[in-house]
């Protein structure tokens, strides 16, 4: 879970806290931290749902980026490092 300085730091660079970026970038470290929480515990099966549904959803946000504006969406895909 990411604490109020962890966000303001993510999103110093984001003009809006709702928009697709914002939330897409707030994902991606969520899901870095939970990815490297399950390394250390495999066995977490509920953890491991939950990591599944952020992904779901980041990839959900992309594809509707991606459909609104593709300029946005190739940036942010840099900014992330996600390999698309």
């Amino acid at each position: 879970m990411l604490t109020k300085e962890e966000k303001k730091e993510i999103l110093k660079n984001t003009e809006k806290t709702g928009g697709v970026e914002a939330q897409v970038l707030l994902l991606s470290r969520e899901i870095e931290e939970l990815f490297a929480h399950l390394k250390e515990n495999p066995k977490d099966l509920h953890s491991k749902r939950g990591l599944l549904g952020m992904v779901n959803k980041r990839k959900k946000l992309l594809t509707y980026l991606k459909k609104k504006d593709e300029e946005r969406y190739k940036e942010l895909i840099k900014e992330i490092g996600l390999k698309k």
